[in-house]
């Protein structure tokens, strides 16, 4: 190696070191799969498999760079550990993202070649779908490796998890209400959903039963105006949703749409959806909401409907069980929201502690 390449490479390393990473939190691995012949590049992220392996789904997302990618491989993989965790799961958490347009680049011969290194995971990680991919993707992946859930309902699987997902957000939104304003009745109340792929969607038509005023917003138009016909939703026009008078604001789509710009703006008495990583600091823009009297629904804990209808997948129980488990976010959304308030701490650090306590608990016992 010359002199001017080591260098660069020692102010690459320097400036960007893997493990000191913003979203490096003691993450147990970190594997990086390539195949030229596909075209495959993905990144695994295993955070913690203390309660479990570690179960996430793998999203195809078009990233601006490698390290945005590993970014989100890191931040997800780790709120899945808290996901499995404070919905009382054996699961640890770990996530997979691979770098591509799912329109145009992914192929049946990508996913079985990342099946394939899911499965010389040997059981450690066990994947789903996530964003750009789908029931179908799944199958194709189980057909190299057992270490995969979500597959079709006729290949034995519990089909596609947004629904029972968006059902989740929705119990969370109304035991954040409950909170908030004494009754988890939400007619008439103003929701801005933002984000309507499939999770989003199921949400919407949940809040339009109901009879609830909701506004959607996404920047894909021929989406927005199918969701529109179908549960008569009114399409957002305006150029900063977060600007706009609402009781509730539904994040859906891509994580950190809670930050410093938006948190100023925001009008909303209560942030509830389905999006991971919400936050773009949990500390910080955690306090900031508790600060502004804004009732935040920890995202890892109210959107956890997806990960207990694929672990059904692995426990054999059936959808009545999945259901009544799903409900129960209410219940313990409640729980937090108190702990919160009686303690002085934000509703994120709340969820955060209850998680990270039954992770101890379980590392204690392996220790004795």
């Amino acid at each position: 190696m010359s002199q001017d390449h080591h260098t660069s490479f020692e102010k690459m390393i320097n400036q960007d070191p893997v493990f000191g990473q913003m979203s490096f939190n003691d993450h147990e691995q970190v594997v990086f799969c390539n195949d030229k012949d596909t075209g495959l590049k993905a990144i695994i992220g295993i955070h913690n498999t203390v309660l479990g392996p570690a179960l996430g789904g793998t999203r195809m997302w078009n990233y601006d760079t490698e390290w945005s990618a590993l970014n989100d491989a890191l931040r997800l993989s780790r709120g899945m550990t808290y996901k499995s965790a404070i919905t009382g799961l054996n699961l640890g958490g770990g996530k997979a993202v691979i770098i591509g347009d799912a329109k145009t680049q992914k192929t049946p011969e990508m996913m079985r070649k990342f099946g394939e290194f899911v499965h010389s995971l040997s059981g450690k990680y066990i994947t789903a779908e996530d964003v750009g991919m789908n029931t179908e993707d799944m199958d194709v992946v189980r057909e190299v490796t057992p270490y995969v859930t979500g597959i079709s309902e006729d290949k034995g699987g519990a089909g596609n998890p947004s629904p029972i997902t968006a059902y989740g957000v929705f119990m969370g939104m109304k035991a954040a209400a409950k909170f908030k304003y004494g009754s988890d009745v939400l007619e008439d109340k103003v929701i801005y959903v933002e984000g309507v792929g499939h999770v989003g969607e199921t949400l919407v038509e949940y809040l339009t039963q109901e009879g609830a005023r909701v506004t959607i917003a996404d920047i894909n138009r021929e989406r927005l105006e199918e969701v529109s016909s179908k549960y008569g939703a009114r399409i957002y026009e305006g150029a900063d949703v977060h600007a706009e008078n609402m009781d509730i604001y539904a994040p859906c789509a891509l994580g950190a749409t809670i930050n410093d710009n938006s948190i100023s703006k925001l009008r909303a008495s209560i942030v509830a959806g389905a999006a991971n990583n919400q936050l773009a600091d949990e500390s910080k823009h955690g306090m900031m909401l508790q600060q502004r009297g804004i009732v935040y629904a920890p995202d890892f804990l109210i959107n956890a409907g997806g990960i207990i209808n694929v672990y059904a997948e692995l426990e054999g129980y059936d959808r009545s069980e999945i259901m009544r488990k799903t409900e129960n976010i209410y219940t313990t959304t409640i729980e937090i929201l108190n702990k919160a308030q009686q303690n002085g701490l934000t509703t994120h650090a709340a969820a955060l502690q209850i998680a990270q306590a039954r992770i101890d608990a379980r590392r204690s016992e392996r220790r004795s």
